[in-house]
């Protein structure tokens, strides 16, 4: 208790918050639930079985990671506002500039994981830190769990962040952390936001869309939600996919938005045991002819081990999959400025 009594586990949504929670179509039990039934833990094992692998090994899976790994030292800071960029720094991270506008996304910059001896970043990718970043116009949390939301990183930020994009109840945690509210987008799924961004970025308009996954920073998992979503710019349309297995949801965003220009996707991390929450590699292609993008950009891999995987695998897979789509797969350098004119 002592533990996750902590100020990095953040607060549970209460108050105003939770009462607009219990109005959600996807609140169900007093705990958010995916668009169809969902199996959180595959493969047949228990619960503890899982997590004993996941902190420990299994004892007989050999996983290969590289002794280091390569980043480009860039000044982000210095790069042009009058053109369209993705920078990726590994895992899910990254860093985009759309019509001027500086969007970060579930920024992973100190650590993944509530203790020291999980989810370590491979040597080599820590490489930024919040001060090398320029102002951020959208801090975009595509869920609460701790590869993708960062504590500190997030505290530090907070002076230069005009607009926090995150899922339904989420919000609790940046309010505990400092964060005022009138800084805070929270959305449910298909919920469309303008006001709030007009202010910041005039155009620009973001949607929440569902993902298949699960939420939980402590052992009280669903009581916030998670979600991708889809930004809309003068220029271009992103669809930032967060974490998701595959579903019905992939083929229902490409219906409602045509003409996504770039679509970022979960490639990495996976396995059996999490087969329905997280993308398995057979079903990425589909996921992209579903999406009906332009082009597609692969995350959630290269920074650390969390999945019985060769580090190398989801390269593979992207390869794969753009055969399979018939459509540009980016596979940028962790680091590396990608123009997207």
């Amino acid at each position: 208790m002592l533990f996750i009594s902590q100020k990095s586990f953040g607060r549970l949504p209460e108050g105003e918050r939770l009462e607009r929670i219990s109005k959600s179509p996807n609140y169900k039990d007093r705990h958010f639930v995916n668009l169809e039934p969902t199996t959180m833990m595959g493969g047949g094992k228990s619960k503890f079985q899982i997590w004993r692998d996941f902190l420990f090994g299994s004892g007989d899976d050999v996983v290969r990671v590289p002794d280091s790994m390569q980043v480009i030292r860039t000044d982000l800071k210095a790069l042009p506002d009058d053109r369209d960029w993705i920078m990726w720094f590994g895992h899910s991270s990254y860093l985009m500039n759309l019509s001027g506008k500086k969007v970060l996304v579930d920024p992973i910059l100190y650590s993944g994981s509530p203790v020291g001896f999980a989810n370590k970043m491979f040597k080599g990718t820590d490489v930024y830190k919040p001060v090398d970043f320029p102002d951020i116009d959208f801090l975009v949390i595509s869920h609460d769990h701790w590869d993708h939301l960062d504590y500190e990183a997030v505290r530090e930020l907070e002076p230069r962040v005009k607009r926090v994009i995150c899922p339904l109840g989420v919000g609790s945690h940046f309010e505990y952390w400092g964060y005022p509210e009138d800084k805070l987008v929270e959305l449910d799924w298909w919920e469309r936001s303008t006001q709030k961004l007009s202010a910041v970025a005039p155009g620009f308009t973001v949607t929440a869309t569902p993902a298949r996954h699960f939420s939980g920073r402590d052992l009280r998992q669903n009581k916030t939600l998670w979600a991708s979503f889809v930004l809309k710019t003068p220029k271009r349309t992103v669809w930032i996919g967060g974490d998701t297995g595959y579903g019905k949801h992939f083929a229902m965003i490409g219906e409602r938005f045509s003409g996504i220009d770039l679509a970022i996707l979960e490639n990495g991390q996976y396995n059996k045991d999490w087969e329905f929450v997280h993308t398995m590699p057979e079903f990425l292609g589909k996921a992209m002819s579903d999406l009906k993008a332009n082009r597609y950009l692969t995350v959630h891999h290269s920074r650390f081990c969390l999945s019985l995987h060769d580090y190398r695998e989801p390269l593979e897979n992207a390869k794969r999959a753009a055969e399979e789509s018939g459509k540009p797969v980016l596979m940028p350098q962790m680091g590396e400025v990608l123009y997207l004119e």
